[in-house]
């Protein structure tokens, strides 16, 4: 038996020199040689014009002469004045036993117009008509002509470390381009989310389990001749917890899983999300089974007949649709890869991509109703420090129409604000002021707003809690506030209730109690401000909902002009007529203009309660139902408002 090796033997020997060192070596090496000749070459003596012409020029020394820019000039001696010893020093051998070639003396020059006539003259005095060679040449620097020999090596030599640092998956290669960029969980790199964190998605919950306890163990299925579906695709609106879902599969499921952005297969490089597609179901076959999670897939799955005459028929986003749908359900065999996939557009999917074969299974997630947004709360309430005034069931009913994450988004404020009060404990107080937050912005008690001006927001949000108080159809109203927050400089708060279907009253009631601050306005003041923008804004589209979606107008029929598609979204052309538009637009008008004057005619009959409620809030800044109730009385529900005449 052999002993055991050592771990320390078994780890790969770490190299003695960084990779980057050994081109740094040579390159300093390759800039220092030419450097250390020079500094180590035996000095050369500068000497002066008149030296020049007595020492050199006078004996017929002189070989020849290198005019170096506009600074110097380099002298040569004739070699037959070696033995003569006045020139002995100068001749001195540098390498090896080689008599130094020069050159041998230096001199400055002031210009090189100067130094011509004064060598003219000398050589007129001394040779007569014989001419000492003189060659010109640029100045230039030794240090730098090396660099500019060397550079192109340098910049070859990084560039290959470069690319061959980065070939690897994952890097930053330029020819990883085309690599897929899917984060891959498993068993040592696992995703920490389970199904205990995840609450209200029953349903939705109940059918992703199936997929993974078919991978867990299919022979449950199979011996029935049952097959998994190839595709899940999660749809619902944002905040819904799709994402949430997908992290509780990849920390349950006992087999790889890769996930990965829509967007991340778009590239500026043509063919590149193509190829980030075939790569990455390459890799999910050689890992299968296996799970491939796609989020906010429309961003590559969107139909390919929309919007092709600005994009044309095959760009980028098209190519890639194409190969994967091919991937999916194509020539080749998929055996053991499912795709999962979220999106809150599946309106905006190629019908290719939705079919059976590709995405056999559609889930979809909706907001939450209150017993399961009780259970959200149970979730995200864990680590937090509570006190016994907090009631879920009650917080549950305060958030109609609110998604798992903006619950998430309700505790992390009630906690903040508690942290910011300095308490030791969360209380219910704090959750109410976190949701007020969220729904209708920061307050700003620091705005600087004139009496006349709170005066007129008093009244306007006056005019509204009046007009739903006396309105049958309308949600119960919660408290009226003139505190301004965010973008509003007062609200209404209710409480929606969780109804399926809406009835026509209900519609129209909600149009006048929409109408209700500006109406106010009108009664008490005989003129109107630009505060009922917002309700106009939502009073219009309401109005045009009605008539062009629900078909609650008599004269355009019980016809919808709603494209649940969305293939008309960005058409130049109507669903409808010229003609029916206007008379749809007519009848939009007529709508909004009985609603108000309804509304005004309830305003001038209950004015003494506005006057009350309107003083009231100018003296408490924010009231409550229970203060409605002392001057209202309580609110009667199951009364008949007389509206029929008004809505045809």
């Amino acid at each position: 038996m052999q002993p055991a090796k050592n771990n320390k033997d078994q780890q790969p020997a770490k190299p003695i020199w960084p990779p980057l060192l050994w081109p740094a070596l040579v390159l300093l090496i390759l800039i220092a040689f030419p450097v250390i000749y020079k500094l180590t070459g035996s000095p050369v003596e500068e000497i002066t014009w008149s030296q020049f012409e007595a020492k050199l020029l006078s004996k017929g020394a002189v070989d020849r002469l290198e005019v170096v820019g506009q600074d110097y000039v380099d002298v040569y001696i004739k070699k037959e004045f070696i033995k003569d010893t006045a020139f002995a020093k100068v001749f001195k051998p540098v390498v090896g036993k080689e008599p130094n070639p020069g050159p041998h003396y230096i001199m400055t020059i002031g210009s090189v117009e100067s130094f011509d006539r004064k060598l003219d003259a000398a050589e007129q005095k001394y040779f007569g008509k014989e001419v000492i060679p003189v060659t010109y040449l640029k100045k230039t620097s030794d240090f730098w002509n090396v660099v500019a020999w060397l550079l192109p090596f340098v910049v070859l030599i990084v560039f290959w470390l470069y690319v061959r640092k980065g070939s690897g998956r994952g890097g930053s290669s330029v020819f990883n381009f085309g690599k897929s960029t899917a984060t891959l969980l498993d068993k040592e790199n696992k995703s920490t989310t389970t199904f205990n964190e995840v609450a209200g998605l029953d349903e939705a919950e109940l059918e992703v389990k199936e997929i993974v306890d078919f991978l867990k163990n299919p022979q449950a299925f199979t011996r029935l001749g049952a097959k998994i579906p190839k595709g899940v695709i999660l749809v619902g609106p944002p905040g819904t917890g799709k994402t949430l879902l997908a992290k509780a599969v990849a920390g349950e499921a006992q087999v790889p899983f890769f996930s990965i952005s829509g967007s991340e297969f778009v590239e500026m490089f043509v063919g590149v999300g193509a190829s980030r597609v075939r790569d990455l179901f390459k890799n999910a076959k050689e890992k299968a089974p296996c799970i491939v999670f796609i989020d906010e897939i429309d961003a590559i799955g969107r139909s390919r007949s929309r919007n092709a005459f600005f994009t044309g028929a095959n760009d980028e986003r098209e190519s890639t649709l194409n190969q994967l749908l091919t991937e999916m359900d194509g020539f080749g065999t998929n055996t053991g890869v499912i795709v999962l996939a979220a999106t809150n557009r599946a309106d905006m999917l190629d019908p290719a991509l939705l079919r059976p074969g590709r995405f056999d299974r559609h889930i979809y997630l909706e907001l939450p109703n209150s017993k399961e947004r009780e259970d959200i709360f149970k979730v995200h309430i864990r680590s937090l420090v509570l006190d016994d005034t907090i009631d879920l069931r009650f917080l549950a009913a305060q958030t109609p129409g609110f998604s798992g994450a903006d619950i998430a988004n309700i505790c992390n404020e009630a906690a903040l604000i508690a942290a910011r009060k300095k308490k030791e404990q969360i209380s219910r107080q704090d959750f109410m002021d976190a949701i007020d937050r969220i729904v209708a912005g920061l307050e700003r008690k620091s705005k600087i707003i004139s009496a006349d001006e709170k005066k007129t927001i008093a009244y306007h949000e006056a005019g509204h809690a009046l007009t739903s108080w006396l309105l049958p159809n309308v949600d119960p109203l919660v408290k009226v506030s003139v505190i301004p927050r965010g973008k509003s400089l007062g609200a209404a708060w209710y409480l929606p209730e969780e109804k399926n279907l809406r009835t026509k009253a209900a519609f129209y009631e909600h149009l006048c109690a929409s109408l209700g601050g500006r109406a106010a306005e009108d009664v008490v003041f005989n003129e109107v401000s630009s505060g009922a923008l917002d309700d106009l804004e939502k009073v219009t589209k309401e109005a045009y909902m009605m008539v062009a979606w629900y078909g609650f107008n008599e004269k355009v029929g019980h016809v919808s002009f709603y494209d649940s598609s969305g293939q008309h979204d960005n058409s130049f052309q109507k669903p409808y007529s010229e003609e029916t538009g206007k008379l749809i637009d007519e009848e939009v008008r007529k709508l909004i203009e009985n609603a108000y004057e309804q509304t005004k005619a309830l305003l001038l009959s209950n004015r003494d309660c506005l006057v009350k409620v309107a003083e009231l809030l100018l003296k408490k800044e924010v009231i409550y139902k229970e203060d409605l109730e002392k001057i209202l009385g309580e609110r009667v529900v199951n009364k008949t408002f007389n509206h029929k005449i008004l809505i045809t």
